[in-house]
């Protein structure tokens, strides 16, 4: 397919389990290749709820930020767990570095808070995530079901992804991600 993109996608276990299984399924559908990514490639990952079991197709070391057109970053505990590891931290920063599509639910924006790339921001996450985010000075947190703020693509719970999924497949169609994110102002 022509227009096909190829999304990263960073997982561990504790991940909630809608917010990975139906943002990947909407893409697999449009015709995107999404590559489960995590600590090391052939490991299974299971979902907080026990519903979904993947398995990691690609570990962290295993991958440049150069080779894909987006990033997801699915909510429950896995954002924590992985923003412990500083090789998921760089890998996100290196994304929005570049201007590349990051579409984040939930608990996400954890990796955002540890990057360091929120200033100037507009985004939301899971209820006690805006929390967090509010007292972060220069970053703007709205309590909708989809935000999108330059490259990012945010929103915060299991009943916001039909909006956020197809706010992704919005901007994979556009210019946006292919050709990367006007500069910031």
């Amino acid at each position: 397919m022509a227009d096909s993109k190829r999304v990263a996608c960073i997982v561990g276990g504790g991940f909630e389990d809608s917010e990975l299984r139906v943002p990947y399924d909407k893409l697999r559908q449009a015709g995107h290749e999404v590559v489960l990514i995590g600590k090391k490639a052939g490991d299974e990952v299971e979902g907080k709820q026990g519903k979904e079991k993947f398995r990691l197709e690609r570990g962290i070391d295993d991958v440049q930020v150069e080779d894909f057109d987006m990033l997801l970053i699915p909510g429950g505990h896995s954002p924590d767990n992985l923003r412990a590891d500083e090789r998921f931290v760089q890998f996100v920063k290196e994304f929005d570095d570049r201007g590349k599509l990051i579409a984040a639910v939930c608990h996400g924006p954890q990796l955002f808070i540890s990057a360091g790339i929120l200033d100037g921001r507009t985004l939301t996450a899971w209820t006690t995530i805006q929390h967090d985010l509010r007292l972060i000075p220069n970053v703007q947190v709205k309590d909708a079901a989809v935000v999108r703020d330059a490259n990012w693509i945010t929103s915060r719970k299991p009943d916001d992804l039909e909006d956020f999924s197809r706010a992704i497949l919005e901007d994979l169609k556009s210019a946006r991600a292919s050709a990367g994110q006007e500069a910031r102002t």
